[in-house]
């Protein structure tokens, strides 16, 4: 999707991320960080700088150095935001109390949302059948072409690893050495998230079920359709029929102010 100058604005302010880089030149998706982290917390209550201060000063996730703490601090920033002000981490948030199944997929998508070289290195991934073998080497090529000249050979190399790594987390790859292509499970939470973020970008009704995050839940329209009613009736969003229209909105997600920015 094209995104006008003000959907872009717009977009950041609720927590995506658009540049040149992104966290899995050297992290993975950093899942049992993420885990570990938000288990130190009551969740909602945490502002990025107590995150910061478990992270750094108390380290809660068990780092053997202050630099390796910090960094660790950055990266999960760079991956999930890590701020509560912000639509995209909010939501992330109440999904992840409600769904421990769902946890790895949630995260995918919330660092889809915030790492563009893990935005064009997964529907790549994503376009080979089941059972294909996804090399290395492959996904090495193709991030080069995405971007010549511009990260170097062992850059490459470790953004390839990292990228086939975090999608091994997430069921759409299975295997240690040989990674071999897979299908993830998408659930009622998943669904839900991936088509709130489709919403924050400007998609609206069917056409949510064709963002870049719904893509990655591997479903068809009629099943993450069914999850996405079952998510109406536990009260997480809004998803209306009226013969061949579609309705989903989400209140419980957002501030008065975001839904103005939308609706602006």
């Amino acid at each position: 999707m094209t995104l006008t100058p003000a959907q872009r604005e717009n977009a950041q302010r609720f927590g995506f991320r658009f540049g040149p880089g992104g966290g899995h030149t050297s992290r993975t998706i950093m899942l049992d960080e993420l885990e570990s982290l938000f288990s130190s917390f009551e969740h909602g209550t945490a502002r990025r700088p107590e995150y910061r201060k478990a992270i750094v000063e108390e380290n809660c996730l068990v780092k053997r150095s202050v630099e390796n703490r910090r960094l660790t601090y950055k990266h999960l920033v760079d991956l999930f935001s890590l701020n509560t002000d912000e639509a995209l981490f909010r939501a992330l948030l109440f999904f992840w109390e409600r769904d421990p199944r769902s946890h790895a997929l949630l995260a995918l998508l919330c660092a889809l949302a915030r790492d563009p070289l893990l935005r064009q290195a997964t529907p790549f991934i994503l376009s080979f059948t089941e059972g294909t073998v996804i090399s290395r080497e492959m996904v090495e090529d193709h991030m080069k072409a995405q971007n010549p000249h511009r990260f170097s050979s062992a850059t490459i190399k470790s953004m390839a690893q990292n990228i086939n790594a975090s999608l091994t987390k997430t069921g759409h790859l299975m295997g240690r050495s040989r990674k071999n292509r897979s299908r993830a499970t998408a659930t009622t939470a998943t669904v839900a998230y991936a088509l709130f973020l489709g919403y924050l970008l400007g998609y609206r009704g069917k056409d949510l079920f064709q963002s870049e995050f719904a893509n990655v839940l591997e479903g068809s329209y009629e099943q993450l359709l069914l999850l996405a009613e079952d998510a109406a009736r536990r009260g997480w969003i809004v998803c209306q029929r009226v013969e061949e229209m579609l309705h989903i909105k989400f209140p419980a997600l957002l501030t008065a102010e975001e839904g103005e920015l939308l609706r602006g």
